[in-house]
């Protein structure tokens, strides 16, 4: 039977039977639930995955490689038949080089964990998202994740200097490059990061650090119309050049969802039409609040509130984050986590909103988004299930119609992947399943994920 020949591999404790399978790995955040699985295991090194798949490959049973199950696209959701392969024991931080500024960390390492071990040797990780707490190095690495300080560091592949990953027939690829510049043949990194788990597991990582600075300054404003949230964008960008890390807009129906809750408020006499969460790291309060003065002159903006102090900061940035709980409270979850040109994006959102109201119109729309990089998402509660299909074809023929992404930063996953082909040419659908067939012929690992 499978489950002891994995329990010679990896010890009887990490492995575990179906019927014994926590809720925890069988559901994710979008509500889905799932098939009929093989059973659970957790391997605590690179060697122990690598013997693992190899089984797997003797054995051809299917896998499905899980993180922190933060996803929104259900790429670690387990189908029938799968065996869950959890990297959760992985969550060494093997050194911090404060010398070269890297961090070399095992796969299922927390976001937040890693962010602190950088803080405490006063550099830090350019990556930050609302799931810090439960989101893993890997996943994100796995996924390219974004989130709000993409502006200023970029992407997760702009983190990762070197990467180690176990292929589908168990073979450890070890790319631990620890410098900037490294010219000597094909990048391999950059064929996992993204990848979704389809070509190969990342095990562990090297990441780049950054310079900590003194702690950012935060404001948030109200904002009568888009044009001038990008125009006051622009002017920031401008007056405090490459110095803008955060740039977060929620528009008025996320707004009042938000406010609705007990702890969350906001500073302003009324709910604005777009509120403007900023934040610019290296500069002081003075030269933020001149910078601001300066830069909202003649724009349609009501009012502006910059925090003076940290607990002041959280209280504009719990409005942000007040989006997890509002998920959670939805029975029937559609997120849509999209990419649209910059100057598109305020009649996107205005006719996409228009045509979910009519066509569902029971349904909750929420809009928020990291506009200064494109990113739009919509949290979009259904009544049934019945509703997914209506509102992907909405949403997602309104992206392709504007020339955008129907995925800027959670993947594709089992969720999008019969939209692919509204963001990617069929030559490049082609060129990614002749990837796929290289790296994972026998579609062992993550099968069905992404197309």
């Amino acid at each position: 039977m499978i489950l002891d020949q994995l329990a010679s591999l990896v010890g009887k404790p990490y492995v575990v039977p179906p019927a014994e399978v926590e809720q925890r790995y069988l559901v994710d955040e979008t509500g889905g639930r799932a098939g009929a699985v093989r059973g659970l295991v957790r391997p605590a090194s690179t060697e122990e995955v690598s013997q693992v798949l190899k089984l797997c490959l003797a054995l051809g049973q299917k896998v499905v490689v899980q993180g922190g199950r933060t996803g929104m696209a259900r790429g670690a959701l387990p189908c029938d038949g799968e065996l869950i392969l959890s990297l959760e024991r992985m969550t060494a931080i093997e050194e911090v080089d404060t010398v070269g500024g890297t961090m070399t960390v095992g796969a299922g390492c927390l976001l937040a964990t890693a962010q602190q071990a950088a803080s405490d040797a006063q550099w830090r990780l350019g990556v930050d998202i609302g799931a810090r707490g439960s989101c893993t190095i890997g996943g994100m690495i796995a996924t390219n994740a974004g989130g709000h300080e993409v502006l200023r560091y970029g992407m997760m592949r702009e983190q990762v200097l070197g990467l180690e990953v176990v292929l589908a027939d168990g073979t450890i690829v070890s790319a631990m490059n620890r410098m900037l510049k490294n010219n000597s043949g094909y990048d391999v990194k950059h064929l996992f990061i993204g990848s979704e788990g389809t070509l190969g597991i990342v095990t562990r990582a090297v990441l780049r650090l950054h310079p900590a600075g003194p702690s950012p300054q935060t404001a948030l404003c109200a904002v009568g119309s888009y044009d001038d949230a990008m125009a006051l964008l622009r002017r920031l960008e401008r007056w405090l050049p490459r110095q803008l890390t955060a740039y977060e807009v929620m528009w008025a129906d996320f707004l009042e969802a938000a406010c609705a809750r007990d702890d969350i408020s906001i500073p302003f006499g009324s709910i604005p039409l777009l509120a403007v969460l900023l934040e610019i790291e290296d500069a002081d309060e003075a030269g933020v609040a001149d910078a601001l003065t300066e830069c909202l002159e003649g724009l349609d903006i009501a009012d502006a509130v910059l925090a003076k102090s940290q607990r002041e900061r959280t209280e504009l940035w719990a409005l942000r984050d007040a989006i997890g709980p509002l998920v959670s409270a939805m029975a029937i979850v559609e997120p849509f986590d999209v990419s649209v040109p910059n100057k598109d994006i305020g009649r996107f959102v205005s006719a996409t909103r228009d045509m979910l109201k009519q066509e569902l119109p029971d349904s909750t729309r929420l809009f928020f988004g990291h506009i200064a990089d494109g990113n739009v998402h919509i949290a979009l509660g259904l009544v049934e299930e019945g509703h997914r299909a209506i509102a992907k074809a909405i949403v997602y023929d309104a992206v392709r119609e504007i020339g955008g992404s129907i995925s800027a930063e959670h993947g594709i996953g089992l969720l999008k992947r019969s939209w692919l082909g509204h963001s990617r040419t069929s030559a490049e659908i082609g060129l990614m399943r002749a990837l796929r067939q290289t790296f994972n012929p026998l579609e062992l690992l993550n099968p069905r994920r992404i197309f």
